[in-house]
């Protein structure tokens, strides 16, 4: 049998941070593992080749964080160049950073005579006006008829949340061309298996505080006094629901409630963060850079309770990582956003958490209180986590991707 060969193409891959950037190193560096021949376009500050645990990569220039279109556009168009040049591969997939690289991915998959998947981690250009970005209506009519096209002449769209099949399959994707495999937190938080007897533990480790400082000039996050913890990790961006949070935070200042907010990570969101908490003289948010991988899992098991936060008209275009962040270390999710979404069905089916509307602070001050207040409650939830645990984390689905994978190019493989 030949050795099978991979190409995949995505704008972001460590040390880039970024949530795709991270699922994909996981599963390209397993699949070299494995056997594959595994290749990756990305970007970085310079253009060059390097190899990463037996996975070459092969970097064109381009910015950390692109500031316009057009450079998003340049990138797209270098990658699309660089995939062209390589030999063909058994199997190629495309991400979806920079947006639309679906296209890109036909185009190449067509002149290669390879196998496409488009592993769909945000759906685009749908996202485009929940992030603010404004296109004319015709142009985003002429892209969407495009995204669309290129799905259904795909071999396979990976989706990573029901919801976004759901969305799919209402734009005319067929539901036998899709395959639901969920995303998974970092590794470094899936090394301890939590059980019963565990619990104890947990609830010393409940209040256990960070000693990292907060950004430069900030107070240091550690205290005397202990409080219980909100902990929101990673992007904070426009499709992410923010003022929720802030009004929250202020009616539980207002009642001198014993509780933090502490904001980990970065976005163009945090600074607005910053400005609102001087504004308004809230003294119960604290906040913590990116944090290396040896502190992730005690930063994570710091918060007694995790938030996550989208945008209603998110609802089916993407599906927020940090979440399995939060079962990765067993603590309980309040999660801010709508009804039909992946958080939901997966919160609902194993009781870890609850949901509340993006439209009151209130209700929001009330959960938090609620899993404050009530201990039996708290280790309900956490007992819902280390169930949900089992399901959702790297180990099953990357071996669903590998499986799905030689299934896919299973007769290319054969000595003929």
């Amino acid at each position: 049998m030949k050795r099978p060969n991979i190409l995949f193409m995505n704008r972001v891959y460590p040390p880039s941070r970024g949530a795709s950037g991270r699922v994909l190193y996981d599963l390209a560096t397993k699949m070299a593992r494995e056997g594959w021949h595994v290749t990756v376009v990305s970007t970085g500050p310079v253009a060059g080749q390097e190899r990463q645990k037996n996975v070459r990569i092969i970097r064109v220039k381009g910015p950390d964080k692109p500031s316009n279109a057009f450079i998003y556009g340049w990138v797209w168009l270098k990658m699309l160049v660089t995939a062209l040049r390589l030999k063909s591969r058994h199997l190629l997939i495309t991400m979806t950073d920079p947006p639309l690289l679906i296209l890109a991915g036909r185009f190449v998959a067509w002149i290669k005579g390879s196998h496409h998947v488009h592993w769909c981690q945000d759906v685009y250009p749908d996202l485009f006006p929940v992030i603010g970005v404004k296109i004319p209506n015709f142009l985003m009519g002429v892209m969407k008829s495009q995204n669309q096209a290129a799905m259904r002449r795909c071999d396979k769209v990976v989706v990573i949340g029901h919801c976004m099949l759901e969305h799919l399959a209402k734009q005319g994707v067929l539901l036998e061309k899709m395959e639901y495999i969920p995303n998974w937190a970092d590794t470094e938080l899936n090394n301890k298996v939590f059980q019963e007897k565990d619990l104890k533990k947990i609830e010393e480790e409940r209040s256990a505080q960070i000693s990292e400082t907060a950004r430069p000039h900030e107070e240091q996050i550690k205290e005397t006094r202990q409080k219980f913890r909100l902990l929101y990790a990673g992007n904070l961006g426009r499709a992410h629901s923010v003022n929720i949070m802030l009004d929250a935070a202020e009616v539980l200042e207002e009642k001198k409630a014993d509780v933090e907010f502490v904001f980990v990570g970065d976005g163009e969101r945090f600074d607005y963060l910053h400005e609102q908490r001087s504004k308004r003289h809230l003294h119960n948010i604290k906040f913590l850079p990116y944090q290396p991988g040896e502190n992730l899992r005690e930063v994570m098991e710091s918060g007694d309770v995790h938030l996550v936060t989208m945008r209603d008209d998110a609802s089916g275009l993407l599906v927020p990582s940090k979440f399995y962040s939060a079962i990765s270390v067993a603590r309980p999710t309040i999660f801010i956003g709508p009804e039909n979404s992946e958080v939901t069905e997966i919160i609902k089916e194993y009781e870890c958490g609850l949901l509340v509307s993006n439209d009151s602070a209130e209700l929001l001050a009330e959960a938090i209180l609620y899993y404050r207040d009530n201990e039996e409650a708290w280790f309900g939830a956490h007992k819902g986590t280390v169930k949900a645990r089992k399901k959702y984390n790297p180990e099953n689905s990357i071996d669903t991707w590998l499986d799905f994978a030689i299934k896919l190019i299973a007769e290319d493989l054969k000595v003929k």
